[in-house]
């Protein structure tokens, strides 16, 4: 089958001779159709996420059932689905509370379900969606509407989950809230509709890429910052200022979706007193944040971060896509641009050079 097997720092080769294994008893086996190409799949490429090669990556994934291991009853062949990445157990404290993301069972996934020739080829975040079949554990296994493009419905698993998430989930924004988003590529366009479904009052999009505005004012946002032109923190202490007290001054959420530890630190010193900074984006490994204390004591600002959107993915892909259906949530506009699984290259390029929203490949 077509694949493409990560091979190590920046190296990645197209393959028609992969294969995989059959299910287990309590695993899937899905035909994907469609997977969208996730910042998280570069940052392999480039170290920022550390992952042992060879591998098949992509997390993002629709398709349909091709078949299902004896203990699966929930999917049958030819269902349509979408996957995601947790494999959480359903038994422990945080399952039973509905906190699938602090499952421990969720981390440290990693088994060789694939081969090419000899050689074992291990798996990416437990799914391994930029390949054309794929086996995955039951519970990352979501039946969707078969009316609902593949196409769209792949980006579901991590973009919108992560992004909506964010803001619906973990932040809990509430109507007439201000909030700043900074890097508006996939994830940080969901969190600035995640914002516009809470009803945010004001929604500014910041990125060094002055020709995502557009995008991100069709998304809901509200204002937009220039950041390869301006100052990120003072334009918002300016935007957001308190005529009483000018050390009050900044915005009550900022979602830091870069990674970059200096944009970090620009984000907390840019909220207002009871302000919370969001962090979503991969930072490197040994990344640190370095901020005065005082201010997060005396004002009562947070930081939090956020994993997957604190999502419940068994609930939340069915919502969001009738969210899609019934014209709230924006998938056709998220998805910029379709790629054959062999012009990997382009799409990677496209991706990193800012011209994407999302990409997928289409099998």
């Amino acid at each position: 089958m077509r694949a493409l097997i990560y091979e190590g720092p920046n190296k990645v080769s197209y393959t028609e001779e992969l294969t995989v294994r059959d299910p287990a008893p309590d695993e899937v086996l899905v035909r994907i159709a469609a997977s969208g190409i996730c910042r998280s799949d570069i940052a392999v490429l480039d170290g920022t996420i550390e992952w042992p090669a060879p591998a098949v990556l992509g997390h993002e994934g629709a398709g349909i059932v091709e078949c299902v291991g004896s203990e699966v009853t929930h999917v049958k062949p030819g269902d349509h689905v979408a996957l995601h990445t947790l494999t959480h157990c359903g038994y422990c404290s945080q399952c039973v509370a509905g906190k699938p993301t602090r499952c421990r069972s969720t981390l440290g996934n990693r088994s060789e379900p694939f081969r090419l020739g000899d050689m074992a080829v291990s798996n990416f975040a437990a799914t391994s969606t930029f390949a054309e079949l794929t086996v995955v554990k039951r519970q990352q296994v979501v039946k969707i509407d078969p009316s609902i493009p593949l196409d769209l419905a792949c980006v579901i698993g991590c973009g919108v989950m992560t992004g909506m998430g964010a803001v619906l989930h973990r932040a809990q924004v509430e109507p007439g809230e201000a909030a700043a988003v900074i890097g508006v590529g996939g994830i940080g366009l969901n969190v600035v509709q995640g914002l516009r479904v809470a009803g945010a009052s004001r929604i500014v999009a910041v990125d060094l890429l002055a020709s995502r505005e557009e995008m991100a004012r069709d998304f809901g946002a509200t204002d937009f910052i220039d950041a390869s032109r301006e100052d990120t923190t003072s334009r918002l202490k300016e935007m957001f200022a308190d005529p009483k007290n000018a050390a009050a001054s900044g915005v009550d959420w900022v979602f830091e979706c870069t990674g970059n530890s200096q944009s970090l630190r620009g984000a907390v010193e840019a909220l207002a007193w009871g302000g919370t900074c969001v962090v979503i984006g991969n930072a490197k490994p040994g990344a640190e944040l370095q901020i005065p204390i005082q201010p997060l004591l005396i004002i009562d600002r947070g930081i939090m971060g956020v994993r997957y959107g604190t999502s419940q993915p068994n609930r939340d892909i069915n919502t969001y896509l009738s969210m899609y259906e019934n014209g709230i949530l924006k998938l056709d506009e998220l998805v910029s641009q379709r790629y054959a699984l062999d012009d990997f290259a382009q799409a990677f390029d496209d991706l990193q050079s800012g011209k994407l929203a999302r990409g997928v490949f289409v099998y």
